[in-house]
Formats: C-alpha cells, structure tokens, sequence
C-alpha cells in the first residue's frame, strides 16, 4: 500500500493544488517555458511526503483540515522541487528520478530561474493568505528563503571537506532536509488551530524523522544500484558529498587515505574500489545506528501524542522512514 493511501489522503487534491500555484500565475502564460517545466516537475511523481506531512499534521487541530491546510500542503511541495533544481545543479546530477535533471534539459541559467521563480511564488501566495493570528505561516516563507539555502551552501562549502566535523554533518543535514519536514507537520497542525504544545511536538517528530531520512538516503548511495536510484551508484561521493558513512570510515586509520584521495577528476575505478573499502567496513552499520536512534526518539513523541486519534497516523508515517512500508 502507498503511503498516501494507507494515511487516507487523495493525492489528487494535493497535486490539483500544486498545478494551481502555477496556473493562476497571471504573470506566467500557460504555454511558457517557465510554466511547462513547472507543470513536468510537478506531474514527474514523487511520494508528496512533504504535503503528505502537513496534512498529517493537520489532523491535530480542534478545527478539520482545510482549504488553507492543502494551499500550505501544496506550498511545502514547491518549496522542496526547487530546492531539489538547485542541489541538481550544485551537484551536477544529470538523472532525478531516472529522469534527465531540469538543468540538463533548460540550461543551467534557466534552471536557477526556475527554482527562483518557484520559491519566490510559494513566498509571494503564503504572504497574501497570512493574517496576524497566521504568523506560523512565515515558518514556511523563512525555510523557503533561509533554511534551505543555508543547506546548500553549506553543501557546497563541505564539497571534498574530509576534515569536517560529524556536527557540521549533522547541522547540513538538518537545514537541508530535517526543518522542511518538521515545519510542514507544525504548520498543518496550526492551520487547525491545534495547541502550540502539540505543534512544537510535532515539529520535533517531524525534525528526528527527516533527520532519519537524510542518514537513510545517504546509506543507499553505498547499498542501492543505479537502476533503484535513479542516478549512479556512488553519486555522493563522486560529487564530494563528505556523508556520515564517509566520516566514520575516515575514522578508520585504514580506509582514510585511500578516501581522502578521491577529488574532482577521480575515476570510476577508483571510486569504486573506495565505495567497496567503506561498503566493507562497519561505517554503514554506525550510521544506520545513528538513523535508528532518531527513529526511536520519534516513537517516543508518537507514545506522549497518544491521547490523538490522529497518532495513526505518526505511526504510519514512523513505519515509512523505517523502510518497512516504502
């Protein structure tokens, strides 16, 4: 069962709503480069775990889901692709999704644009729908316009980084991919004017489960072929990606001179004799650790919820980032 269904959500509201950002665009006609590329990303797939989130999050409030939920569900949608043009492009991914990337399709200059123009729209609608007593829907505008870019700046200034630290690791990966995840299930839940106790729960639900997740993907660089991927084997790596299972095999005096020779112009045969010396080690199962800790940290948030029908529902989304229901 799909994750949209086993949380009873119609995805087909969430994706009508994240055509409509675009379409009631007056600024950009229908048939426009910039509308067309839009409209493919958005049509390209994907599980809407963000949107997904928030409407999850929705059903902790005294009020039931509303239309003001799925524009906020839509908005964290947006937020994420663009996001995901611009890494493409910082990591020169030429595959999302087993797809070409945006850039290789529209040129990098126009790809920037359209990422731009993707968050500078979600900033634009969540102003127009903010009343006072809505400040949380700022917390959506400052991930769009702070957080993710601090992401991947912070991506970029580690890029071949083997001296940083498991901190600045952890930190990238939380501006990256953790605070996205925990706003949407805050926002969704205060859209419903549920109890800021229940909100900031949520949100640190939300934090530890995409903290969780950015381990897990950074695991399957190592673990998955390129045919599950979407896009080579060892891609971080290539890419300069410094990931945890990278930073605790350098920890091994063994494996750390073979990893620290891998720069921009390594070949594939040296990448993957390095990939096969960390695939060996124990680092996979120090991270996977790691991951499971903040898994555990999630049940215990979902134990003190309990008093919530909707807790379901954080159980169903706890067995999906387990990897038990993907």
């Amino acid at each position: 069962m799909k994750l949209h269904e086993a949380l009873n959500i119609d995805l087909d509201d969430i994706n009508r709503e994240i055509e409509n950002l675009v379409l009631r665009d007056r600024d950009v006609p229908r048939q426009s480069p910039l509308a067309q590329s839009i409209l493919e990303l958005a049509r390209s797939g994907g599980k809407r775990l963000r949107p997904l989130m928030v409407i999850v999050g929705g059903r902790f409030g005294r009020r039931p889901e509303n239309k003001r939920t799925l524009q906020l569900a839509a908005a964290a949608e947006f937020i994420h692709v663009a996001s995901l043009i611009h890494d493409d492009i910082i990591d020169g991914a030429e595959l999302r999704r087993g797809e070409p990337a945006v850039h290789t399709k529209t040129g990098v200059l126009s790809a920037v644009h359209i990422g731009n123009y993707m968050s500078a729209r979600v900033i634009e609608l969540l102003s127009k729908y903010s009343a006072d007593k809505d400040r949380y829907v700022h917390d959506l505008s400052s991930v769009a316009t702070a957080q993710l870019a601090l992401g991947e700046y912070q991506q970029m200034e580690h890029a071949f980084d083997y001296d940083m630290s498991i901190d600045d690791y952890l930190e990238k990966s939380r501006n990256k991919t953790a605070v996205l995840m925990a706003t949407c299930l805050r926002v969704g839940a205060l859209s419903t004017e549920s109890s800021e106790q229940v909100a900031d729960a949520l949100y640190t639900f939300g934090e530890v489960l995409g903290m969780s997740f950015q381990i897990q993907d950074d695991l399957l660089d190592f673990t998955q072929s390129a045919d599950v991927l979407g896009k080579p084997a060892g891609s971080d790596l290539r890419h300069g990606q410094v990931t945890l299972p990278v930073l605790f095999a350098l920890q091994n005096p063994a494996l750390a001179p073979a990893i620290r020779k891998i720069g921009p112009h390594s070949g594939d045969e040296e990448i993957a004799r390095v990939l096969k010396l960390i695939t060996s080690s124990d680092a996979l199962a120090r991270a996977e650790a790691v991951s499971q800790d903040y898994l555990n940290q999630a049940s215990e948030i979902i134990h003190r919820l309990s008093a919530h029908p909707a807790h379901a529902d954080l159980q169903t989304l706890l067995r999906f980032f387990a990897g038990r229901d993907r």
